[in-house]
């Protein structure tokens, strides 16, 4: 979607089938459907309110909070690891049971694909009932700034053991040829479905989740 928004496309959306290897349980699945959009000259604000106007249209409205990352830990992420982390923000959504909140001005660190000012990411998460339901950012669009954080990832993987990624040299061509100022959302259907009709897990709106594929 971002070549063709490279590639002059307007403002665009698309629904369909996603799949990320290991991730089975009461809310993930391999394979899932996801809602993804982009809106040219959109700020961060902008897109959690047509998110927030999305669920409100699904689910009814309901009053939304907001919490930066950092405030989640106290206001300092800088002593914990990336592991470390991913832990504790999993446990601090849990936690956010019966509330729609939005997470957001995530470390760099934990945005490697955002734009960061001021050393903050243009990130967010929504979080509905305990369950991530939304990730968007502020596109980052500095092509330069993008390989680098390519190459430092792979550097990361080396040390960890864990083999290195592909480059997406077209990914790296389209922004190149220039990028728009754009902000994209990406919004887990399933998720959002089970929470419309009251689902206690996916496996009550995927009709074949990955344990009985």
């Amino acid at each position: 979607m971002k070549r063709l928004l490279a590639a002059g496309a307007p403002s665009i959306y698309q629904i369909g089938p996603a799949f990320r290897a290991g991730e089975v349980g009461r809310w993930h699945n391999s394979e899932f459907t996801m809602l993804e959009w982009y809106r040219l000259e959109f700020e961060v604000k902008d897109l959690m309110l047509e998110v927030t106007q999305l669920v409100n249209l699904l689910l009814g409205p309901a009053e939304y909070e907001e919490y930066s990352y950092a405030s989640l830990f106290d206001g300092d992420v800088s002593g914990f690891s990336d592991d470390e982390l991913d832990i504790a923000i999993s446990d601090a959504i849990a936690a956010m049971d019966q509330r729609r909140v939005f997470v957001t001005d995530y470390p760099p660190r934990q945005a490697a694909m955002a734009r960061v000012m001021n050393n903050i990411a243009e990130r967010f998460e929504l979080v509905v009932d305990g369950i991530e339901i939304a990730n968007g950012y502020h596109e980052l669009i500095d092509v330069v700034e993008l390989e680098r954080r390519m190459e430092k990832d792979n550097v990361l993987r080396r040390e960890r053991g864990l083999p290195e990624m592909v480059i997406d040299r077209k990914l790296i061509a389209a922004h190149r040829n220039g990028l728009p100022s754009c902000s994209g959302v990406a919004i887990g259907f399933d998720r959002l479905l089970a929470l419309k009709i009251g689902a206690s897990s996916l496996s009550e709106v995927i009709p074949f989740t990955s344990d009985r594929a």
